[in-house]
């Protein structure tokens, strides 16, 4: 039984070299030390950590383990050996059997937290918040019923590979409640990828057939009937809600979110709604 994630501590034996670690589009600050990663503590990090620690409890190997806070009050997790694409993502990461292994690891971490939401009730830990939670907006939509904790960001860039296979998830910030299908939309929304050709990552361009793509994602997750008929429209609407959000994080809480504004996230955002809407029926067809 692991003990309260508010109160653990992590000891150094032997202090190590600090290597810094790619930076994400939000956190800064992130090294390595041998087999332990360092990162700043932050609002949501209890919440994160004890996510991983009913991880750990489950079985699922992909992601990192908690072991506390150091003498700088940084939180310390295991390291995940593997190959991570970068940003942009290189050629290699397009391999449709990564996509496939991706889907297939994201079922998996889906089944491994069913247990937490219904044990927990989606309540983050005393003294912690979601990381979603920290951004005060209205959206014109309610959020899916909550069915499981989930990672909320499947990047490429937060994705460890080793083999051409999935084998570990990375930078779980925006973990939090979701619906099963609204977190398998956000993950192939980056991995198929999901957007117009313009934006697509340029050692990406002219290689993926999303429709192609989308349907391998679809079947190597197990969509049923059910799911694949909303998932197009599902991708519509939740644009609106991302567009929303992001500016309200920009002006919330600075930094990266606003970087990430001023680079033109948002008008990204409504491309890729346009688009989504103009495919609507070529991708409902495909996930028959």
């Amino acid at each position: 039984m692991h003990d309260d994630p508010a109160v653990r501590r992590y000891h150094d034996e032997v202090d190590g070299p600090e290597v810094e670690l790619p930076r994400g589009d939000v956190t800064e600050g992130v090294v390595r030390v041998g087999g332990t990663v360092r990162r700043p503590f932050q609002p949501q990090s209890l919440a994160v950590a004890g996510y991983l620690d009913h991880l750990e409890r489950a079985g699922f190997p992909a992601s990192p383990r908690y072991l506390g806070r150091d003498n700088k009050g940084r939180d310390v997790l295991t390291y995940l050996e593997g190959d991570v694409p970068g940003d942009p993502p290189q050629r290699w990461a397009a391999d449709d059997g990564l996509l496939a292994s991706v889907a297939r690891l994201v079922r998996r971490l889906h089944e491994a937290s069913w247990g937490y939401a219904a044990d927990r009730h989606f309540a983050a830990p005393a003294g912690s918040a979601w990381g979603r939670d920290l951004v005060r907006v209205e959206v014109p939509i309610e959020d899916p019923t909550p069915e499981l904790v989930s990672h909320g960001d499947v990047t490429p860039q937060n994705v460890a590979v080793r083999g051409g296979v999935a084998v570990g998830l990375l930078d779980f910030d925006l973990a939090g409640p979701t619906g099963r299908l609204l977190d398998v939309y956000n993950t192939a929304m980056h991995w198929v990828p999901l957007r117009p050709p313009e934006d697509i990552w340029p050692a990406w361009r002219g290689l993926v057939d999303q429709a192609a793509r989308l349907r391998l994602f679809a079947d190597a997750y197990g969509l049923s009937a059910g799911q694949r008929a909303a998932l197009p429209e599902l991708g519509i609407v939740r644009a609106e809600v991302s567009w929303l959000r992001m500016k309200a994080a920009a002006e919330q809480l600075g930094g990266g979110w606003a970087r990430m504004w001023a680079d033109g996230v948002g008008d990204a955002i409504r491309r890729r709604q346009a688009w989504l809407t103009a495919r609507r029926g070529d991708f409902a067809v495909v996930l028959r």
